[in-house]
């Protein structure tokens, strides 16, 4: 409830303002009426009904939720066109220079350019336009429909209704034509009346339930409340149902009969089972979820449900035309595998139905001699043992030879039997080609000891004794002055080289022959990190 002040109540005033609110709300107590004389609803939630404070309500209003901003500036109308406010008689100075207009110039102006202008011949000025201002807000900018004249539509709706109303002459002179035309044979009387093609009358069903239509349009009206917190407003809601035909729960009262959901407006059995099915117009709803396509959509729900569970990416109701294709394909291979399956089938075993004879090997395929089994199902007696037979290809002898491949072994290579040959590939010479292997190898063997009885002994070179890398020098080395001098300029280039990288020349040619005094050259500049003196050298 609205309250006027937020003054200071004592215990009793605030007992008596509750038990008045509880009334209110019982209807038992009139409601609180506002400023401009309307009822405040008791249901309203005091944070919602109560003002603030800076307001200063002196009496129960609800003026603080609706909206006080108006914009005095702000209106509904919309641009007048082709408005004129005034027709001069001649030109008058600032007008426009071709139609003489005073609401625009020259360059604005929207007749078509005149070959004199209105300022030389001073005649045919054209009436000033009638410019409009409007102060519109955030969503008058933004209505694209501001401004649309509604009875406009009108002539939509005509254009459309002739096109139907021309098409339905079309059609009914058409089907009167090909009634004359029929009518003249004297032999076909009879049939010229009753066929008329299942085109034209469909044809004519539609426009003839257009036609119905517009008088049939409130046939299945039916106003509802709809709550809202104003109290409601009326909406319109229509039921396909023709009124004529009988409910589903009438057509068998007896309380024993077909269960009838009215959630759901269902009625699986029939109601009445008895009755000739040529008599009644309904026999449950069950009848149709087993007849027409609803069985194939079944199973093309469960297809789709089947597929997703097993990790394909299949929706029913995301994709249903993709389920519908991969469902196809699935059936087909399906038939594919069943028809493969059955002519594997009948070409092993034969087909019992068809006139051909049966084989001879299965007539004459019956023996009478006695086998002897164990408990365990082996054979004892009266059969040879069966010698098991690996996934492998057996007895096949390729390229002429007479053994399979590894039936002979030699120098840790396997070959042919027949012919002794180590390659797998290789073609069968039987003997002669055994006799040419030995006399190949025994060939090769003489040649191999009359090269090693031809062979010199080889001349041991001469070992220069130098000084290794990383070893002291011998007490008995003796240096030659000068190529000492030329290895310690060496040195120092290659110290250099290595400080700056850019001296160093692009074509380097490098020996790896290393004499005594570069050993020696080495030893003196190198650094040893050891010294304490190391940072004052160079």
């Amino acid at each position: 409830m609205a309250t006027a002040s937020m003054a200071f109540k004592s215990r009793e005033d605030h007992r008596k303002q509750l038990e008045l609110e509880e009334a209110r709300k019982a209807g038992l107590a009139p409601a609180e009426v506002d400023e401009d004389g309307k009822e405040i609803n008791p249901h309203i939630p005091q944070y919602m009904s109560s003002a603030p404070w800076y307001l200063n309500a002196e009496r129960p209003s609800l003026k603080h939720q609706r909206k006080w901003k108006q914009d005095p500036n702000y209106t509904d109308k919309w641009y007048e066109r082709g408005a004129k406010i005034f027709q001069a008689d001649k030109y008058r100075k600032g007008a426009c220079q071709n139609c003489g207009a005073m609401t625009h110039d020259a360059k604005s102006c929207m007749e078509r350019p005149r070959k004199k202008g209105a300022i030389h011949t001073n005649m045919y000025i054209a009436p000033d336009e009638k410019i409009e201002t409007f102060e519109l807000d955030y969503d008058g900018k933004r209505d694209r429909w501001n401004g649309y004249d509604t009875s406009t539509y009108a002539r939509v709706v005509d254009r459309y209704e002739a096109r139907d109303d021309a098409r339905r002459n079309h059609l009914k002179e058409q089907q009167l034509k090909k009634l004359e035309e029929k009518s003249n044979n004297q032999n076909d009387e009879a049939a010229a009346v009753a066929e008329v093609s299942d085109e034209d009358e469909d044809d004519l069903r539609v426009d003839e339930a257009k036609v119905d239509e517009s008088k049939q349009m409130d046939f299945a009206k039916v106003e509802k409340r709809v709550r809202t917190t104003g109290g409601g407003s009326t909406g319109t809601v229509r039921n396909l149902r023709i009124r004529e035909d009988t409910a589903k729960y009438l057509l068998n009262l007896d309380v024993n009969s077909s269960h009838y959901d009215p959630k759901t407006r269902s009625m699986r059995e029939d109601p009445n089972p008895d009755t000739d099915p040529n008599e009644k117009f309904y026999g449950g709803d069950n009848q149709y979820r087993t007849s027409g396509q609803a069985s194939e959509f079944k199973q093309l729900t469960m297809h789709a449900w089947e597929a997703s569970e097993k990790g394909q990416d299949m929706h029913m109701q995301a994709a249903p035309s993709q389920a519908e294709f991969l469902y196809k394909n699935f059936m087909i291979s399906k038939d594919k595998l069943k028809t493969k399956t059955k002519d594997t089938i009948m070409e092993k075993y034969g087909n019992a139905a068809t006139d051909e004879d049966v084989p001879r090997e299965l007539l004459l395929g019956q023996s009478e001699s006695q086998v002897e089994y164990d408990r365990a199902g082996r054979i004892i007696k009266g059969q040879e043992m069966a010698i098991p037979r690996s996934k492998y290809e057996e007895d096949i002898y390729p390229n002429n030879h007479m053994t399979v491949w590894g039936s002979w072994w030699k120098d840790h290579q396997w070959g042919y039997k027949c012919c002794k040959q180590m390659i797998r590939n290789s073609y069968c010479l039987g003997i002669a080609g055994i006799e040419a292997a030995e006399e190949a190898v025994d060939h090769m063997k003489a040649n191999i000891a009359r090269k090693e009885a031809t062979e010199e002994v080889p001349v041991a070179a001469e070992e220069k004794n130098l000084a290794p890398w990383g070893t002291d020098v011998p007490e008995d080395q003796v240096l030659d002055p000068k190529r000492l001098n030329e290895a310690l300029r060496k040195e120092d280039e290659r110290k250099r080289e290595e400080r700056d990288e850019r001296k160093r020349k692009y074509n380097v040619k490098w020996n790896d022959e290393v004499t005594s005094e570069d050993m020696e050259a080495y030893r003196m500049k190198r650094t040893h990190h050891d010294d304490p003196m190391k940072d004052f050298l160079n």
